[in-house]
């Protein structure tokens, strides 16, 4: 029942810190898109899969007041953006192997256990903070493109890229509405013709980065206020509007709109979806390929061991 309450007026699990990383996403989202809204109308998106799914009814063409939003972790793309960024940042000797492997089990954590502790989740931010704190934002978006042609290109989901085709194709807008930084989640978002991105931001002064975030992850309650803010500002009707996400920490974004769909939903949205008879579609190739997806993209020796561990956790707590 806890989670019916986002079918609800806000924002009692949103504080002011959500609202300030929604309301700041959405700013750096709508920056971004118009400055490469030429770009994108003369460059050539990657392509989508000849065996893309059918498209469902819904988007109705021509409605300019409506939009989709994308999470992009493992509803866009397998594994999680900025893990297949540390790999990169790791290859280029960023940092030291240690933080890797240790990123890595982070991820594995999240997943296999199924829950996101405060602790993990605020060691894994600080981590990402002190690795990129003093580089020039411009240097890290110029990694960010090479390092999505290494890592990310070949993991984009055919089937949820058709989906979010199909609202380009209608002449709708489509934004990634992501935990990653906003940096990385713009380039991803170029890169498959999509109008924008938001995600987390990262404080900067004078093009280099501070260490400290503006007000707190694009995560669970301050993705529904990033939408919020950007559906605001853009004149968007919400109620025609459709989100897209595997997870249930957005159930909230999902809440906001007329047309949630579950993609590869774990098992508490899948519920939850059910419940209110949300579309689902699951691009998986099998029931395990969500706890394994990730761990495996992290590419880490000593991963292995520590997945092992979480798993067996994970079975004594079920």
């Amino acid at each position: 029942m806890a989670a019916l309450g986002w079918l609800t007026p806000r924002r009692r699990s949103a504080t002011a810190r959500s609202v300030l990383a929604g309301e700041a996403a959405a700013e750096a989202a709508r920056k971004t898109s118009a400055e490469d809204e030429s770009a994108l109308l003369t460059g050539a998106p990657d392509q989508a899969s000849d065996q893309a799914p059918e498209e469902p009814a819904f988007p109705v063409a021509g409605d300019d007041r409506a939009a989709a939003f994308f999470d992009l972790d493992n509803t866009v793309m397998q594994g999680a953006a900025i893990f297949h960024f540390g790999r990169g940042l790791y290859k280029r000797k960023f940092f030291e192997r240690r933080e890797l492997t240790r990123f890595a089990w982070q991820q594995a954590w999240f997943r296999l256990a199924g829950v996101e502790d405060p602790e993990h989740m605020q060691d894994a931010r600080d981590s990402a903070l002190s690795i990129v704190k003093g580089h020039r934002v411009s240097e890290l978006m110029s990694i960010g493109e090479e390092i999505y042609d290494e890592y990310m290109a070949d993991r984009i989901w055919p089937g949820t890229r058709a989906l979010a085709q199909a609202h380009l194709d209608a002449g709708q807008r489509v934004w990634l509405v992501t935990a990653a930084p906003v940096e990385t989640a713009t380039i991803i978002a170029r890169r498959l013709g999509l109008t924008g991105a938001l995600g987390t931001v990262a404080e900067s002064v004078d093009g280099v980065y501070t260490g400290r975030l503006v007000g707190e992850p694009l995560h669970g309650p301050a993705k529904a206020e990033a939408v919020r803010a950007l559906a605001a500002a853009e004149g968007l009707d919400l109620e025609r509007c459709a989100a897209y996400s595997d997870s249930h920490n957005d159930i909230p974004m999902l809440s906001l709109v007329g047309h949630p769909y579950a993609i590869n939903p774990d098992t508490k949205l899948r519920k939850h979806a059910r419940a209110l008879d949300w579309r689902l579609r699951d691009y998986r190739t099998g029931r395990k390929a969500a706890k394994v997806g990730i761990p495996a993209a992290a590419g880490v020796g000593a991963l292995a061991g520590g997945t092992a561990a979480a798993l067996a956790l994970h079975r004594r707590r079920r």
